[in-house]
């Protein structure tokens, strides 16, 4: 069940919520998902209730078609659709620290040292945009006309907005990580390294390849 369309529901993480352990805490995963992205559901579908004209647009439509509308129901929809989309790609981007392959796979792995000069090289420069997000947002590897990038976003802005494919992204809004790594963003980034499912990402670039 993908769930693209009004109305939207909160659908299970693909893992237990203790999966991520010891890396992202257990507690951490059920305030996340049961509590933030429910938040960013609700709104979006109460804003869509009261837009029967905008109910059949997916998900990834009404956050492209947000800035069309009148300014305070386009933010309303722009922000929250954002939310739906980002935390559901960044929790499908995650796996238990046993099945991660612990680095790039396949056709992204060959790409990202061609762009980087190895994994090392571009692990650094990752974290390096995750910890120069001011405030909240995301730090994101995508594939832009062809190409690897590593970008950031502020809030719940998207990837698509700047007409961007995304491969992994990292949210680093402070509760995403607050209970276990307080306001050390450095070591939550590094934990979060042992949960990236490589092989979804690897789907995702190989996708974003053939759009």
């Amino acid at each position: 069940m993908r769930n693209n369309y009004y109305p939207f529901v909160n659908l299970p993480l693909p893992y237990p919520y203790d999966e991520l352990e010891p890396y992202i805490d257990t507690k951490t995963m059920e305030l996340h998902h049961d509590r933030h992205l429910q938040t960013y559901i609700n709104n979006l579908n109460d804003a869509l209730k009261e837009c029967p004209e905008l109910q059949d647009l997916s998900l990834e439509q009404l956050i492209m078609n947000s800035y069309r509308l009148p300014e305070d129901i386009g933010t309303k929809i722009h922000n929250n659709a954002g939310g739906v989309y980002n935390h559901r790609f960044f929790f499908a981007g995650m796996e238990n620290p046993n099945d991660s392959a612990g680095m790039p796979i396949g056709r992204l792995a060959a790409e990202i040292i061609k762009t980087y000069g190895g994994f090392d090289n571009f692990r650094d420069a990752f974290k390096k945009a995750a910890l120069s997000v001011f405030g909240s947002g995301y730090a994101w590897l995508v594939v832009c006309r062809g190409k690897l990038k590593i970008i950031t976003t502020a809030n719940q802005n998207t990837p698509l907005e700047m007409g961007m494919c995304p491969v992994i992204a990292l949210d680093v809004w402070e509760h995403a990580y607050y209970l276990k790594h307080y306001n050390v963003r450095a070591d939550y980034i590094d934990d979060w390294f042992n949960v990236v499912n490589w092989t979804k990402a690897e789907k995702n670039y190989l996708k974003c390849l053939g759009r």
